[in-house]
Parts: C-alpha cells; sequence; structure tokens
C-alpha cells in the first residue's frame, strides 16, 4: 500500500465521491440516514468519534460500518442489525465489512480516499515484507502449517485471488473453506500438493501475478495471484453476505 500526498489525497476523494454512498446511524431513530454530502466534501474528513457511518461503494461490491471510539455497544448492534436493510436495497451481493477508529483496515482507507490502492504495473522500488522476530521463527523449517501462517500474515490485495505458492522446488495449490465452529462460520486455509498437475518444462503462469516474499535477502515464498474477475467477485461478495448474516451480523472469522 502507498501513501498518499495531499494532492493525492484530494483527487482519489473527488473519484471515490461519484461511487460511494454514506449513511449515518440516528441513535433515536435506530435507523441510518442517508448523508447528502457537498461536493468537495472528501469521505476521510466526515469521520467523527462519536458516530457510526455506513459506507457504501456498489460497483466494487464493499461497504464498511466504521464506529467511533465514542460509539456505545447498543449503537455497533444497531448498526450491525440495520447494515444489511440498506445493503440489500442497494445490491445484495455487496459485501458488508466493520472497522473501528483507529483500527481501520487498508481497503477502508482506500475507500475514504486514506491511502491509494496499490498497481502492480508500478516498479517496486524493495522487498514490501517487514518481519518480525516472531516472523523470522516461521521462517525456519517451514512446514505447509507454518507456509499458511505466512499467507495469513501478508494477507492479499483487494479483489484478488491466491492461485499456487512455491516454496523452493516445491509447488502447491491453495485452498479456502468454510467451517462451522461454536456456531459461528470460520475460513480455513490450506495447501495441497500439485505433483501430478503442473507439466514438465517451461511455465507460463497466464493471467497470474508472481508476488514474492522475502526476508534478508532471500526469498522465502513466491506465489502467483490472480485478480478477480466481475462475475468471481460477485459471487464471493455473495458468499460472505450470507455468512455475515449467518453469524448474525459478524464477519466470518479467519
Amino acid at each position: 500500500m502507498i501513501s498518499m500526498t495531499e494532492e493525492e489525497k484530494n483527487q482519489n476523494s473527488e473519484d471515490i465521491y461519484k461511487n460511494v454512498r454514506v449513511f449515518q446511524l440516528n441513535d433515536e431513530k435506530a435507523e441510518f440516514e442517508e448523508l447528502d454530502l457537498q461536493e468537495g466534501v472528501k469521505l476521510y474528513e466526515i469521520l467523527n468519534a462519536k458516530l457510526i457511518l455506513y459506507f457504501i461503494n456498489p460497483e466494487t461490491y464493499r461497504s464498511f460500518i466504521w464506529a467511533g471510539s465514542e460509539a456505545s455497544t447498543r449503537m455497533k448492534f444497531i448498526a450491525a442489525n440495520k447494515a444489511s436493510s440498506i445493503r440489500d436495497r442497494i445490491g445484495p451481493a455487496i459485501k458488508i465489512s466493520t472497522v473501528d477508529q483507529n483500527d481501520e483496515t487498508l481497503p477502508f482507507k482506500i475507500m475514504v480516499g486514506l491511502e491509494k490502492e496499490e498497481t502492480f504495473e508500478e516498479e517496486q522500488t524493495g522487498p514490501a515484507y517487514e518481519g518480525t522476530a516472531e516472523d523470522d521463527k516461521l521462517l525456519k523449517n517451514l512446514t505447509l502449517e507454518k507456509i499458511v501462517l505466512l499467507l495469513e500474515k501478508i494477507n492479499l490485495p483487494e479483489g484478488y485471488v491466491r492461485e499456487m505458492v512455491i516454496d523452493g522446488s516445491n509447488i502447491y495449490g491453495y485452498l479456502e473453506t468454510r467451517k462451522e465452529y461454536l456456531g459461528q462460520i470460520i475460513k480455513e486455509r490450506k495447501l495441497y500438493r500439485l505433483k501430478e498437475s503442473v507439466p514438465d518444462g517451461p511455465y507460463l503462469a497466464k493471467d497470474s501475478i508472481p508476488r514474492i516474499l522475502m526476508s534478508y535477502n532471500r526469498v522465502v515464498l513466491t506465489e502467483l495471484i490472480r485478480k478477480l474477475t466481475p462475475e468471481e467477485l460477485q459471487r464471493k461478495n455473495e458468499e460472505e453476505s450470507r455468512i455475515y448474516e449467518l453469524n448474525s451480523g459478524t464477519p466470518f472469522k479467519t
């Protein structure tokens, strides 16, 4: 993710303004009310510690419930229950996520104009991985379980799917499944060997982008990621929206 200059933030906010609808939770009425934002208003400037706001971008099938640090638990509960009705009127396939003030996710920051989305066509000037002492322990004697943990730590860019993972001379497929645990739907990840699936000789990863995990100037892992098609993105968000509702308004755990 790339930090933005003030000029870039202004341009990014203008672009986002065209697509994003914003709703504010009315505590007394226990309902969301749509805000009529003035032209030129920057979305990140309307964040207020006392408010709960709901941002929806139909074009990307993403929406976020943002809770200010002074919002009550009651307000958060109401927001989680009311957001789905707003979402359903705009687009049932839109994914709902929740974020708290001072703990915002990068996709949310991109939506409100605080960050600029990284494009893979740009030249990368150095490794993007900054390991901690805890991460360094994972890098020693990598097992499939440790590789999965590393992949969870680095996450994926928004709108991409992981196709394959390469560890030295070993290549693995990557699979995510859903499982019910203690009344909640959680996500499980695993790797599986592709010995019989990859042909001998040169391999052209069509439509995939290589992403390399570096540590101390050595390659730890290489993964092949692919941008989701609009149809795949819609199906993914429909599935996660169903899981959201099955979890009673709580995003599924990973």
